[in-house]
């Protein structure tokens, strides 16, 4: 009687052990597409791999979950019964470990990732407001453009909307983008007609090789004939606008990145500034929940906006 007892709890104890995680994991993915090809692409292993974890899960279950039919395969009932309940339990996982990455993110600085220039002539000097109405909030301010992954340590970023990403960010627009030609006040009776209708033909003009286009792209918008004269290249709109404030040249300077300029007299902006259908944004990686420090910061920048800040 003791020997059957103990077997009794051994085959109780077989029971209850779960299969392999890896297995698991294969089996939902073959499971979902019923594709062990396009498995083994979305968790980079082989197809060979996917179809022996998927045969050991068999075996330990003692049922086949998939049937197999001129080299495509199709879920059986215990196939969808299993496919059904890992994916729920794969889907509580995932939620579980996104909402323990949340609160570990909210518990160290928050990482703010901006375009270098934005950065450097719009939003550190506004900075010192933010922290003086949110005192004891962390955010870490980096710079960074074009492409990016939310999964290299950034929580959020400010781009100008004009690169392929991922559908799943969230977007939430700032400002849209207006740009015009600047220069130095004293250079405009040289550079410009006595209208401040047109640039003049000999007008040297300055451009950034990170957005080169930006001269044709206000022109476009201006309804006015594109520039045709030489063009003198700097490798960000940091250096074509100093460039500028120095005197060597007319830039293409979009608003938020030379209103501290011309509101201080270093630059003037004779022909104004246009739209040019491209805007700011804060992206992130989910929808911001209300009262969260993410909210608090979109706030905060779409006020800068609404201040003409």
């Amino acid at each position: 009687m003791i020997s059957e007892g103990k077997g009794d709890s051994n085959s109780l104890n077989a029971d209850a052990r779960m299969p392999s995680l890896l297995a698991l994991r294969c089996f939902e993915s073959a499971a979902r597409f019923e594709n062990f090809a396009r498995a083994s692409d979305e968790l980079h292993l082989t197809p060979g791999a996917i179809s022996r974890a998927v045969r050991l899960l068999e075996e330990d279950l003692g049922v086949e979950l998939f049937e197999r039919r001129s080299r495509r395969v199709f879920l059986t009932e215990a196939g969808r019964r299993l496919a059904k309940a890992v994916s729920e339990g794969f889907g509580v996982m995932n939620q579980a470990v996104r909402e323990i990455r949340t609160d570990a993110r909210r518990a160290r600085q928050l990482v703010l990732s901006c375009e270098p220039t934005l950065l450097m002539r719009w939003l550190i000097p506004r900075w010192s407001d933010f922290q003086a109405r949110h005192q004891g909030l962390d955010i870490h301010l980096v710079a960074g453009g074009g492409a990016f992954s939310f999964d290299h340590g950034i929580d959020l970023a400010i781009r100008r909307d004009d690169f392929p990403r991922p559908d799943t960010y969230h977007v939430q627009t700032l400002f849209l983008e207006k740009i015009g030609p600047v220069c130095r006040p004293e250079k405009v009776d040289q550079w410009f007609d006595k209208r401040r209708k047109h640039l003049r033909a000999s007008a040297p003009l300055l451009q950034t090789a990170s957005r080169p286009t930006a001269w044709n792209e206000w022109a476009n918008a201006s309804a006015v004939p594109k520039p045709v004269a030489q063009m003198q290249t700097f490798e960000h709109f940091y250096f074509s606008l100093q460039a500028a404030i120095a005197g060597l040249g007319v830039a293409m300077g979009p608003w938020h990145l030379v209103r501290d300029d011309i509101q201080s007299g270093v630059l003037v902006a004779p022909l104004g500034f246009v739209e040019d259908g491209s805007r700011y944004c804060l992206l992130s990686p989910a929808l911001l929940k209300p009262g969260s420090l993410e909210m608090e910061l979109l706030e905060w920048l779409q006020l800068l906006d609404d201040m003409g800040c």
